[in-house]
């Protein structure tokens, strides 16, 4: 069989659960070990039918081999129950490490005990609360929605509701700003509502808390300086929890302020804010 053939009905992002419903014969194909340097870490797992495939162990030539692998056992034709990969240059990879596998027929057990993985690593993702679901509030919604996230959009306008992601929860609130002080710590929260007024109150209630992993609002930095001279005259609060806002988001470094790319960048900004927050929160 062919590189091609094998790679052939690839499902990038879809829900293993849909994906086993229309598979009648898959192999689980899971990392159980690994030394050295790796493309990803023990207890990643891919699903392999005969003609497509299900999420990734790392890609290239151990993935080859791995979902070659998998199809000989499907097709009864050889295939092994566990192999031990080095990624080294004898199969064209320079990561160095070394990873084991292990190829199990995806039977009802197999099935619930992916149920219950899925279902353990769902509590313990990131939260992401995105306040307006306008065109860049959806379109943040989507650039996050394939990420190891648990996002939920916030609106008062419930038409804006009606295109997320499927993966995407949502809100359909009259005063979105009473929601912030039930959020946990560590979360991130990005505003961008279609009322300037509205992205004031939600951000002076996140900033009075300083527990969360990123605060974001969308703007410039007239709207920034709008803000800080609210915040302080009127609203109560400090110029120094300024230092906890990021305003406007997206960065400076690309100006393109089409929905899309503000989303993209936001998203790099959020990931990186959370895995600070992670690390210092471990440490």
């Amino acid at each position: 069989m062919t590189r091609r053939e094998i790679l052939s009905g690839f499902v990038p992002g879809s829900d293993f659960r849909a994906f086993l419903a229309l598979q009648p014969d898959v192999i689980l194909v899971e990392i159980t070990g690994t030394q050295g340097s790796t493309p990803r870490e023990a207890g990643t797992f891919m699903l392999v039918s005969g003609s497509s495939l299900w999420g990734t162990i790392g890609g290239g030539q151990f993935e080859f081999m791995a979902i070659g692998n998998a199809r000989d056992l499907l097709a009864g034709t050889g295939g092994t129950e566990t192999m031990d990969i080095p990624l080294g240059p004898e199969i064209g990879q320079c990561c160095g490490g070394r990873t084991q596998l292990r190829f199990r027929p995806v039977t009802d057990a197999v099935r619930n005990e992916l149920e219950k993985k899925r279902e353990s690593e769902a509590e313990q993702l990131p939260e992401v609360y995105v306040f307006g679901a306008g065109h860049v509030g959806r379109a943040l919604a989507a650039a996050l929605a394939p990420l190891p996230l648990s996002v939920t959009v916030i609106e008062t306008r419930k038409d804006e509701l009606a295109n997320l992601p499927v993966s995407t929860k949502s809100l359909l609130v009259p005063m979105p700003e009473a929601l912030v002080k039930d959020m946990p710590a560590g979360a991130a929260l990005v505003i961008l509502t279609h009322d300037h007024a509205l992205d004031f109150l939600i951000a002076r209630e996140a900033l009075a808390r300083a527990d969360f992993a990123y605060t974001g609002m969308i703007g410039s930095a007239t709207k920034r300086a709008t803000f800080a001279n609210w915040l302080s005259r009127d609203a109560g609060g400090e110029r120094s929890w300024l230092d906890h806002l990021t305003l406007p988001i997206g960065g400076s470094a690309v100006k393109d302020k089409r929905p899309h790319v503000i989303a993209a960048m936001t998203a790099a900004e959020i990931l990186t804010a959370l895995a600070s927050y992670r690390d210092r929160s471990s440490s």
